[in-house]
């Protein structure tokens, strides 16, 4: 069977009615499954041949309203690179690997230890003492099959960088140090590649993105970045906050994919503690 034969894939599909009244085409996983076996060809691609073909994957079904059938193929044709994957990272990674981002490379050097427990979404009492990067594959493999995730165990720096973020359409920052941070936003421009910038100091997040030519972590930063270790390191990182700021930055990064990003030369800045979020500008 050819899996890009959209009659093949039609018969494979089944007609549902939403709570809209519109009717959809979608393929079950077991379909997608079964076609991609008889083709030799990866479930990816057979999602993707099924979105050209106007056949939704009904995991991605809740996904059509707000990014379209276009947007969704683009986000499985596209590759993601992620730097860190402690309480930031770990989630961004989970998120698109759920919204179902094609190719994912993760890069983290660490293992995980026991106060990773309380906000690392990778992190759990059998994986204390593992590298973050095994345990990125394990389970975002095990939420979406169809994605492939690059694991990159080396601390990421001006002699590696440019290899493991060739090919990325968009950068996620999940970084702690601020020296690595400006050495990733100086990577990604020369790569001209787009970076989404993640930080959490205590109850408080921000986010925002880098887009090639743009010097938004110089603004923000300034001489702090010298210091290296920021607020977080007084701070804390308790278990809400990166949930958020990880909830934002992944939205952010599919922004971005889809040619529409919000937060550029914006920060947005959420205080927990009262309740607040606010927006402010570089312009």
């Amino acid at each position: 069977m050819d899996a890009l034969d959209g009659a093949a894939l039609l018969a494979h599909s089944r007609e549902l009615v939403g709570p809209d009244g519109q009717t959809l085409r979608v393929l079950l996983l077991d379909r997608v499954r079964a076609v991609a076996a008889e083709a030799g060809l990866s479930t990816r691609a057979v999602e993707i041949a099924a979105l050209r073909h106007g056949i939704v994957p009904e995991r991605y079904r809740p996904n059509i309203g707000s990014i379209g059938m276009e947007g969704q193929r683009r986000l499985l044709e596209s590759r993601v690179a992620i730097v860190g994957v402690g309480g930031l990272g770990g989630t961004v990674l989970l998120t698109l690997a759920r919204l179902g981002v094609g190719e994912i490379a993760v890069a983290d050097p660490d293992r995980f230890e026991e106060s990773n427990l309380n906000r690392q979404a990778l992190c759990d009492e059998a994986r204390v003492g593992r590298p973050k990067v095994e345990a990125a594959v394990e389970l975002a493999s095990a939420v979406n099959s169809s994605v492939d995730i690059c694991p990159f165990p080396e601390r990421l720096d001006e002699s590696n960088a440019a290899s493991f973020l060739a090919g990325a359409a968009v950068v996620a920052d999940g970084l702690g140090g601020m020296r690595d941070r400006l050495m990733l936003q100086r990577a990604a421009r020369n790569l001209n590649i787009p970076l989404v910038h993640g930080a959490i100091a205590g109850l408080v997040g921000q986010v925002t993105t880098v887009l090639p030519g743009d010097d938004t972590l110089d603004l923000l930063y300034g001489d702090e970045g010298l210091a290296d270790k920021g607020a977080e390191a007084r701070l804390g990182c308790p278990s809400t906050t990166p949930v958020l700021i990880a909830a934002v930055q992944a939205q952010e990064v599919v922004n971005v994919i889809l040619g529409r990003p919000a937060l550029r030369r914006r920060l947005l800045v959420a205080d927990l503690a009262r309740g607040t979020f606010e927006t402010m500008s570089f312009d």
